[in-house]
């Protein structure tokens, strides 16, 4: 016999049902036990679910690009680049850019041939128009984003400081990889909110994540991360539905003697808080398997919005119906969807050859979805208290690697975000004239956090954990400008 045997429950034959009940109820438990203070040091409470101060913004649609964009061929045009095209950095009057003083915020993990410099310069690959009434300067493969131009808070001025693809969990977490894993922000705003929809995750996850940015909430707990989602009201989660078929009435004949077990228990031992969060906890999961299917169904949708969403072009689909299912899901009260584009490997926009065929690709399998969601949005009268993020690891080198490609660059980049109480066709920010550092309005990946969480009513300051001293970048800085 082994003198380790498997709990019950966790062998070969665990049952979606034993899953259910004691991992998604599990995730809400854990998150109904802390928000009432079980496990916490004497004197500290958790969150109350409540805004620090009246918010702006309800809701966080996040939207991640795994690869990095090229800011100089998406929302940072350098004419300049093909000025001094084939030329050496050092042969024209932006030498300076080199200044090691410049380049120190450079964090390797290790030395490898990634996030090196480049110096001779690569021309602009694609066209760009002046967007809007605004004038917004976007590039040609985003034309349905550019349509929304008036719509966007574009930042062109970010810096980051892993040169490596570690950087897609620094920018969701403010944090280097050589510092260990912390929380992300959207486990940060599952921490410091409470729900909006009692039926529905507060914090969802879709598209494919590498290891290094797959978990969520790390040191908050695994009730911080997010509830990963397909796209597919038949299985939309993992072990959410029985193995074989289960008629209604069984369900409910089990739904009941779990009720009475429960209330011969609570009449056991009264006030049992402990007992009432894990009630709760299976409540919620029940419900989960109704409303999310729900969510996901987009027959209750008209044909022209699921064409808007690109739903019917096989380059969009994919995406669009990502997009569309977090617009219901935000609608129907759930607080941070984060969707994540490319994922796998380095990550889908990592061109460091054959720039233009990359980001041509996929351009034309977000832009549709992302122009689609900005204006459902508005006209539903969501994006004001909608925050919608378009972000990426870091931008790409001024200069060419090999013939086509540019490599990961950290020193200057762009981002945007639209509605949730920011400032509509605005820019901020700038980097120098070929795009390789922030100058103008510098921001660090945090000012992007610190942003959204003051849009959302929360300080982050107020967040912190016993024990769990923030430094003073993890809190990052308001970006004031942008907000209406």
């Amino acid at each position: 016999m082994s003198r380790n045997p498997q709990p019950v429950g966790t062998g070969p034959g665990a049952s979606r049902r034993f899953f259910l009940g004691n991992g998604l109820a599990g995730v809400a438990l854990a998150a109904m036990l802390q928000r009432d203070g079980f496990g916490q040091d004497h004197g500290w409470s958790p969150p109350s679910g409540e805004p620090h101060f009246a918010p702006k913004a309800k809701s966080v649609i996040w939207l991640f690009m795994n690869g990095g964009v090229s800011h100089m061929e998406s929302f940072d045009p350098k004419p300049m680049l093909n000025q001094y095209a084939d030329k050496t950095i050092a042969e024209t009057p932006f030498a300076d850019t080199q200044d090691p003083e410049k380049l120190a915020i450079e964090r390797l993990v290790v030395p490898d041939g990634n996030g090196n410099q480049r110096n001779t310069l690569y021309p602009l690959q694609v066209g760009f128009q002046k967007r809007g009434e605004s004038g917004i300067e976007i590039s040609d493969w985003f034309p349905h984003i550019g349509r929304n131009a008036d719509r966007l808070a574009v930042v062109r001025s970010m810096w980051t400081t892993d040169s490596n693809h570690g950087a897609q969990s620094q920018f969701h977490s403010g944090r280097h990889r050589n510092d260990g894993d912390f929380p992300n922000l959207g486990a940060w705003v599952h921490y410091g909110l409470g729900s909006l929809n009692e039926n529905l995750p507060q914090f969802i996850s879709m598209g494919k994540r590498e290891y290094w940015n797959a978990s969520d909430g790390h040191y908050l707990g695994p009730a911080h991360d997010a509830v990963p989602l397909r796209v597919d009201p038949g299985n939309p989660l993992d072990f959410a539905s029985s193995e074989r078929p289960f008629p209604a009435p069984a369900k409910a004949i089990g739904k009941g003697l779990i009720e009475q077990l429960n209330a011969l228990r609570e009449s056991e031992f009264p006030g049992d808080s402990a007992l009432q969060a894990r009630v709760a906890a299976y409540e919620l999961a029940f419900r989960m398997q109704q409303s999310v299917p729900e969510a996901l169904d987009f027959t209750q949708e008209t044909a022209e919005t699921r064409q808007l969403y690109g739903l019917d072009q096989p380059h969009s689909a994919a995406f669009g119906s990502q997009l569309l299912a977090a617009r219901r899901l935000v609608q129907r009260g759930v607080r941070f969807v984060q969707i994540q584009h490319g994922g796998g490997g380095a990550g889908a926009w990592d061109a460091h050859g054959g720039l233009k065929a990359n980001h041509a690709k996929n351009a034309l399998a977000v832009d549709q979805p992302i122009g689609a969601l900005l204006e459902d949005l508005d006209r539903q009268g969501m994006l004001d208290e909608t925050l919608v993020v378009f972000g990426t690891e870091f931008g790409r080198t001024p200069g060419s690697q090999g013939s086509d490609g540019r490599d990961h660059h950290i020193f200057g980049f762009s981002v945007w975000m639209a509605g949730g109480g920011l400032k509509r066709g605005v820019v901020h920010g700038a980097t120098d004239e070929i795009g390789f550092h922030a100058v103008e309005n510098r921001h660090y990946v945090t000012d992007i956090h610190a942003t959204i969480m003051h849009q959302l009513g929360l300080d982050s300051r107020r967040l912190e954990l016993p024990g769990r001293k923030r430094l003073d970048i993890d809190h990052g800085h308001v970006i004031n400008d942008i907000i209406a």
